[in-house]
């Protein structure tokens, strides 16, 4: 108990205000980032799952299986510090002596990109299957080819359907950029990890941090909720 009555939060919110919203500032970058390659990534492999071509299904399907069977965590690890020492061995053969260093931030958007897009490709391709055979063969008929049916009519309908689920990945994104202290992100985590070591503040360090994602998530999970409820109306 009296560790208690020696508890300092005004001090640690005064110090770690400035620090959180840098980080916050980082965090919203990498999560902005990361997503938009999510969702990329994700219709062109569902795309790609749904294809006529045996050999790129099956490609496709081992990459899934190989980052959904491995953790995001040791995935921004390896992206960070494995990728980098890889392209360099390759870029040696041609030119001796090279280094290729990879941003800390790049390679967190790349991993995060990577990682949800593998899991939103799911959710996509379920949403593409869902939509009616027959909009499809009605634009055949009206003269579009199979691309332009599934990119014009499909994918639009398919995306609108799993709007709902993209908020609910975007939030777990927002609070899984705090793996990126593991790769020397300078973002929430690790600026309060570096604050707490300096002042011992360690349960108002943390439990401010731990706040301030409740801030951060709380508003977003009522839009996606809003949202959801919107576009089920128009379904």
């Amino acid at each position: 108990m009296e560790i208690l009555n020696h508890l300092d939060f005004a001090t640690a919110l005064k110090a770690l205000a400035p620090e959180l919203w840098q980080g916050l500032m980082i965090a919203l970058e990498a999560t902005l980032g990361g997503f938009l390659l999510a969702v990329i990534l994700s219709i062109l492999i569902a795309v790609g799952r749904l294809s006529h071509y045996k050999i790129l299904r099956g490609l496709l399907l081992v990459f899934l299986e190989v980052i959904r069977g491995t953790p995001l965590l040791v995935q921004l690890v390896y992206m960070f510090y494995v990728v980098p020492l890889l392209i360099s061995l390759v870029v040696q053969f041609f030119i001796p002596g090279y280094q290729f260093q990879l941003n800390p931030l790049v390679a967190g958007i790349l991993g995060l990109g990577i990682n949800y897009g593998c899991y939103l490709s799911e959710v996509v391709r379920a949403a593409i299957l869902s939509i009616d055979k027959g909009q499809t063969e009605a634009a055949l008929a009206l003269g579009y080819t199979h691309r332009q049916a599934l990119w014009s009519i499909v994918i639009p309908q398919a995306t609108r359907q799993a709007v709902p689920v993209f908020g609910n990945y975007l939030i777990m994104m927002i609070k899984d950029t705090s793996l990126l202290a593991f790769i020397t992100v300078n973002e929430l985590l690790l600026r309060t990890q570096a604050y707490a070591s300096q002042t011992f503040l360690t349960i108002e360090s943390y439990t401010i941090l731990a706040v301030a994602y409740l801030i951060l998530s709380l508003p977003l999970s009522q839009a996606v909720r809003l949202l959801e409820k919107r576009l089920s109306k128009h379904v």
